[in-house]
């Protein structure tokens, strides 16, 4: 009973808020855009529709078919993904499947000339449908969950087939398109290459929307400088820049020298700031910058103006 009060304690409203936004967009994105110009989502999402397609039964809905692919991939690696990852996923997912089938069968909206929204233009369909799944997924990824159980699937068995998880995701949509492009031979019509390609361009669209909403559009730059002037340098950029600093200890493998190294995270608009101050004070001095995804903690790089 004390692991289940910890549990809902730990779940937040504002999470579930926000995953129920991110599942009607993902659903809006999917239903409106993609699907009715036969542009495919990538994941169970994808192959979710695609079974929609050729497996005629009239309760076996997309909409069903979305819970059964990934309820129980997601139940498979609850030990791996935590008990917080899976009931905010399975909610998500929820919401996704609901949308989906309101959109599909509930509300009336006119299908006889394609997307109602777009009509039969697959261009804005991959730009459009790619733009919104990708920010339903990413807002799904912010609030602490996930939306497609093709993910977990390639965390529990990356290691056996040897790839990482992004590698065994990438073959299964490869390999979800090819399929996409052939199955309309089985039913006496022509291969679907172009609807392949084009699923491809929305994929992409996705996956770069997904970071943007993940990372954000200022993603932090981590700085090391290895300087003979430690104090001045490290006092100019703290000055200049109003970042916090740390000194670290080093050794020069071949002169065996004892260096010392600074260490900064500051905002793409200030490595040229950086780089300038570096080169006036410490010529010799050698810089390194690493792009950054995540920063926790006190030092964070974003500051708002009173604590500067």
């Amino acid at each position: 009973m004390r692991e289940k009060a910890k549990l809902w304690h730990r779940l937040k409203p504002t999470n579930f808020l926000g995953l129920t936004v991110a599942g009607v967009i993902n659903a809006i994105g999917v239903c409106l855009f993609l699907t009715p110009v036969n542009v495919y989502d990538g994941g169970f999402s994808g192959t979710s529709v695609l079974l929609d397609q050729y497996i005629p039964v009239a309760f076996l809905t997309q909409a069903v078919f979305l819970i059964l692919l990934n309820v129980p991939f997601f139940l498979l690696g609850r030990k791996k993904i935590g008990t917080d990852f899976l009931i905010y996923s399975l909610y998500a997912i929820a919401i996704y499947s609901l949308c989906s089938f309101l959109i599909n069968s509930v509300i009336p909206f006119d299908w006889s000339k394609g997307s109602p929204v777009i009509q039969d233009n697959v261009i804005l369909g991959a730009i459009f449908g790619g733009l919104l799944s990708g920010v339903g997924s990413g807002l799904v990824i912010k609030f602490g969950g996930a939306l497609d159980g093709i993910e977990v699937v390639a965390l529990l068995f990356n290691k056996k087939l040897g790839l990482s998880v992004g590698t065994c995701v990438m073959i299964y949509n490869a390999v979800l398109y090819v399929i996409a492009a052939i199955l309309p031979l089985t039913i006496g019509e022509p291969m679907m290459w172009q609807a392949t390609l084009y699923s491809l361009i929305a994929y992409f669209i996705g996956l770069k929307t997904i970071d943007f909403i993940v990372e954000g559009l200022e993603k932090g730059k981590a700085a090391l400088v290895i300087t003979e002037n430690i104090d001045e340098l490290a006092a100019a950029l703290s000055q200049e820049l109003k970042r916090g600093i740390t000194v670290l200890d080093a050794k020069g493998y071949y002169s065996g020298e004892d260096k010392k190294m600074l260490y900064m995270v500051v905002n793409r608009f200030e490595i040229a700031r950086l780089k300038s101050i570096v080169a006036a004070l410490d010529p010799k001095a050698f810089v390194s910058i690493i792009e950054v995804s995540e920063i926790m903690g006190t030092g964070k790089m974003y500051r708002s103006k009173k604590d500067k």
